[in-house]
């Protein structure tokens, strides 16, 4: 199972000369309409950047490309799993055809917690653990961690 966050209607922008979504749009979808959703539930998006100088940076990503989409194709972008640590964010969401109901490309990504004043790596404020903590008990039973590749990467909360 997975949670729905943004459905996109792939552009002619977006496409390339072999008439299907060009590899780097699938990464700006995934992105602009799913880790954007799920870092504003987190109070980690654009407005924490520029009020509080603190926000998320991708380190590491794995992206499937499992089926074609083309021009006029709408797509849903779920969240199939998510967790965190004191520092860092794992999740991973999916691509699927609105009509169609195919799976269209997973991404699984780890990010950082930054203080953009300093450009370290910061841990997050208790508000945000609070947040990201009901988040996963509300919807830790669709949450799928088969085939993770960053797992190991989170260190375990004390």
């Amino acid at each position: 199972m997975s949670l729905y966050l943004n459905s996109k209607k792939i552009i002619k922008e977006w496409t390339d000369y072999n008439g299907h979504m060009n590899v780097a749009y699938y990464v700006l979808i995934f992105d602009l309409f799913g880790a954007e959703i799920l870092m504003n539930k987190f109070k980690m998006g654009e407005e924490s950047a520029k009020k509080t100088k603190k926000s998320t940076m991708v380190v590491e990503s794995h992206i499937t490309y499992n089926q074609e989409v083309k021009e006029g194709d709408e797509v849903d972008v779920n969240l199939l799993y998510f967790d965190h640590d004191k520092k860092r964010l794992q999740y991973k969401l999916e691509m699927i055809h609105k009509e169609k109901k195919f799976l269209a490309s997973t991404i699984e990504i780890l990010s950082l917690y930054v203080d953009l004043n300093q450009r370290k790596v910061s841990e997050f404020e208790n508000e945000k653990t609070e947040l990201m903590k009901e988040f996963i008990d509300k919807h830790k039973n669709i949450f799928n961690n088969t085939d993770l590749k960053f797992s190991s990467k989170l260190k375990k909360i004390k």
